[in-house]
């Protein structure tokens, strides 16, 4: 069933997220706000080892951002393509790219915080390069990738299966806080939904772009819709409420909530630029002094 959306997102058309190929990082240390001038962002996570800390997955690896805005690379370089952290185990995360020779990864993990990384799977018909991931809260050994078609592992990553095809146009990828068989996917057409574990879709609403969807430990729903801004739900109902216009024209592609704080939440813009919000996404300002 389609859910009535507020008029004020209608007509929006859906927007090509083409980026360039970044030049390389020399440096070890960037200041947060020149990271754009460098690399291009491809996932967020919150450091939860290492407290006000801000993981930020990117074309020349890993690095960490502390809370006055200094980035520093703590893992081997690696193009990112894919990453997600793990629901409750704070130094496991997860990734997929490619290794800088060219090829791809396949589906690798890092049991240290992001500084050292192993394959654990070459995935179907591998190795894989996800560039959508996400991880179920409700049961974290079940783990979906983006690879041509769907894929989904039942073991943390051990062993993957093709479970349907993806929805046209993907851009992003959440599974539900509510259950393990619930998935959303941001598209160029709009937001859907699987039920099924990625069987089949259907329409949350569509007509216009949806560059983020993102699931909050509080069983909320965020999607980004660009041209109108940050729209939230509860899972339960979705139905949408605008939480934050504006974003002058950047398009919000990431974002990490900090599960000691619900009302701190980080984004990425696909400029490569990083925000913040303290409270639950209403208001933002640059991190730490990142470009905008």
């Amino acid at each position: 069933m389609k859910r009535k959306i507020p008029t004020a997102l209608a007509g929006l058309t859906a927007l090509a997220f083409a980026a360039m190929p970044p030049p390389a990082v020399a440096s070890e240390v960037l200041p947060v706000h020149e990271l754009h001038e460098h690399t291009h962002i491809h996932g967020l996570a919150v450091d939860r080892a290492n407290q006000g800390h801000l993981l930020i997955a990117t074309h020349h690896g890993v690095f960490r951002a502390d809370p006055e805005g200094r980035a520093e690379r703590i893992s081997p370089v690696k193009d990112f393509m894919g990453f997600t952290p793990h629901p409750s185990e704070a130094d496991l995360f997860y990734g997929s790219g490619h290794p800088p020779t060219g090829g791809n990864l396949g589906f690798i993990v890092s049991n240290d915080g992001g500084a050292t990384w192993q394959q654990r799977s070459p995935g179907v018909d591998g190795p894989v390069d996800f560039h959508q991931m996400t991880v179920s809260p409700v049961d974290p050994d079940i783990i979906y990738g983006a690879y041509g078609r769907l894929q989904r592992s039942l073991d943390g990553g051990h062993n993957w299966s093709i479970v349907g095809p993806l929805p046209a146009d993907l851009i992003s990828l959440a599974a539900s806080a509510r259950d393990a068989d619930t998935l959303y996917a941001g598209t160029r057409g709009g937001l859907q939904i699987s039920r099924d574990g990625g069987q089949s879709w259907e329409a949350v609403f569509e007509g216009f772009a949806v560059s983020l969807v993102a699931v909050d430990g509080d069983g909320g729903l965020h999607a980004f819709v660009p041209g109108h801004g940050l729209v939230r739900a509860d899972e339960a109902a979705l139905d949408f409420t605008t939480v934050a216009q504006g974003w002058d024209d950047h398009i919000v592609l990431h974002m990490a909530f900090d599960p000691n704080d619900p009302s701190r939440i980080f984004a990425a813009s696909h400029q490569s630029a990083v925000f913040v919000s303290e409270d639950g996404g209403r208001n933002w300002s640059t991190f730490a002094g990142t470009a905008d």
